[in-house]
């Protein structure tokens, strides 16, 4: 068994809120938090795309992890980090980092970026973090942003690794890898969608739930869906993808979380709509028709 990780259902991969002088607003990550976990998410991802990780300095990291630990220790559910980036030592060091943090279970470590290492060199890789990790690991296949991706057989080396609890899997499609990896892996290690249209399905198909940025608006609606797919209850889950399709269409319309922060800033449940530099803020025009969206969806 590669990790007892219980990862089943909708995991919230957080944005960080910005207040209005640009610091990272700490109470907003502790109440999101608490807003999603009460409408019945698995567990909170600090730190991840979502979250604008890369554009944070060491201090902010810290800030947001102490305050989502904040919000899942009185909750008692379960809070995954971000913690990869395409330097082992420093992926290493921030993995260890978590070390002791309340609440903290897992460290979501993506697939290493830029340098494009090969596929033995990323097996490689996850393998002496895993070694080094005091919590178990998840793999983040995410070949769009990453410059490389992992097919089956390197997905399922991964799932040999003791501490590699699963992967979080975005290749923009249900592909044949997708599905040899769910058919083959054994026990311990476990699929999470990071395509939220294709949540549903690929739940439907073996995976066991999703890290969906999508589910910062109609959170329990995405709940209900998941909990649909895993439980074969496919005409009412289907009801439900059906529904949300056109809130994740127009929510990743601009790149993500641009579009996700302006609909919680109109929505008066974070103080700007504000990303970090070079991302741009999302525009009124596609604020607007993702609102419209999740009125619609929420009916």
């Amino acid at each position: 068994m590669a990790s007892d990780l219980h990862l089943h259902g909708v995991w919230i991969p957080l944005i960080t809120p910005f207040d209005k002088s640009g610091a990272v607003d700490v109470e907003a990550v502790e109440r999101l938090c608490n807003e999603y976990l009460a409408d019945g998410v698995a567990g909170i991802v600090a730190l991840g795309t979502t979250g604008e990780a890369p554009a944070l300095d060491a201090d902010e990291k810290h800030a947001v992890i102490d305050a989502a630990a904040h919000a899942c220790v009185a909750r008692g559910a379960p809070l995954i980090v971000g913690t990869g980036t395409n330097n082992t030592r420093v992926t290493i060091a921030a993995t260890q980092a978590l070390a002791g943090v309340p609440s903290v279970v897992g460290a979501l470590v993506v697939v290493p970026y830029y340098v494009r290492p090969s596929e033995a060199a990323i097996v490689e890789h996850y393998r002496v973090v895993a070694e080094a990790s005091p919590v178990p690991i998840v793999a983040y296949n995410i070949p769009s942003r990453s410059g490389r991706g992992l097919g089956a057989a390197a997905l399922l080396e991964l799932a040999d690794i003791p501490k590699v609890a699963g992967v979080k899997q975005s290749v923009v499609s249900l592909d044949v890898d997708t599905l040899e990896v769910l058919a083959s892996a054994p026990p311990g290690f476990s699929m999470l969608s990071g395509d939220d249209y294709l949540a549903f399905p690929v739940v439907c198909m073996g995976a066991v739930g999703g890290i969906t940025a999508s589910a910062h608006v109609c959170t329990a609606r995405f709940v209900a869906m998941v909990d649909c797919g895993l439980a074969g209850k496919l005409d009412d889950g289907r009801h439900h993808a059906e529904a949300l399709l056109p809130v994740i269409e127009t929510g990743f319309a601009e790149p993500n979380p641009a579009v996700w922060k302006g609909v919680l800033h109109a929505q008066g449940r974070v103080a700007t709509p504000d990303v970090r530099m070079p991302m741009a803020n999302a525009s009124t025009a596609a604020v607007d028709r993702c609102l419209a969206a999740i009125d619609r969806a929420s009916r």
